[in-house]
């Protein structure tokens, strides 16, 4: 295969998933490692991708997985009628992580004036019970994320893993048959707390997550209880997540 195909078929691959391996890019490509990395090094030069320890990320997918803004803008009616469904399975009462991400965001939205014990290391999702006099909001501290609005770290870290919550409303950058990734690993590591510490783990992902792998494995979908999605959500996907024991709600 010539290297302006394989060029192209590298890019193509880091269209449909937000990381790739180098040996992932051997087998697919039948070429030899000292080949691709050639290659990955002239894309990552030219702007097509990113370098990163073991294989390559794709640049677009990546500056907008760290603004804020855009992933509000992005499927944002998807994401009000997700938030809405999702903050219906809240119970009064009920103490309740809420991570960060824009879909989280509007399942906080949807939680105003209700009695309950938010956590939370989102800044955004903070500013949404400023005027609440209902819900007692509590802030993990650690290290701010600017362009993403949150608090990461280990401090962030530390903190979750004090308290029992009886429930996680997180989002995700992919969810496959591999389980959940995120494309960064300070956030994979706060997420991977709140998991650890909530009785019922409720995922808010809109259709266009669905079937990507980035960078960094979250967790096993065996650690979910629920998906709430939107009506675009394809059937494979919804079939992958009720085989695997996991309630699928789209909203």
């Amino acid at each position: 295969m010539r290297q302006a195909e394989r060029h192209l078929q590298i890019l193509d691959v880091l269209t449909r998933q937000d990381f790739v391996s180098l040996e992932d890019l051997c087998i697919r490509l039948s070429a030899s490692k000292a080949s691709i990395r050639r290659d990955l090094i002239e894309l990552d030069e030219v702007g097509g991708l990113r370098r990163v320890h073991g294989g390559a990320i794709s640049k677009s997918v990546r500056d907008d997985a760290l603004d804020f803004r855009r992933l509000s803008a992005s499927c944002h009616e998807e994401k009000q009628r997700i938030g809405n469904l999702a903050a219906s399975l809240i119970r009064d009462g009920e103490t309740v992580i809420l991570a960060g991400g824009s879909t989280v965001v509007e399942v906080a939205r949807c939680l105003l004036d209700r009695p309950l014990q938010i956590v939370t290391n989102s800044i955004p999702v903070a500013q949404v019970f400023w005027d609440c006099k209902q819900s007692e909001v509590t802030l993990t501290g650690g290290y701010l994320y600017p362009r993403l609005g949150i608090q990461l770290g280990p401090i962030c870290e530390r903190m979750v893993r004090t308290i029992n919550a009886d429930v996680a409303i997180l989002g995700i950058m992919g969810i496959s048959e591999r389980g959940l990734s995120d494309g960064s690993a300070l956030v994979v590591e706060s997420i991977r707390a709140m998991i650890q510490v909530a009785e019922r783990v409720i995922i808010v992902a809109d259709h266009t997550k669905f079937g990507r792998n980035a960078m960094i494995p979250v967790a096993e979908l065996s650690e979910i209880h629920t998906v709430v999605s939107d009506q675009g959500l394809p059937v494979e996907f919804q079939k992958m997540l009720t085989e695997h024991g996991i309630a699928c709600l789209l909203a």
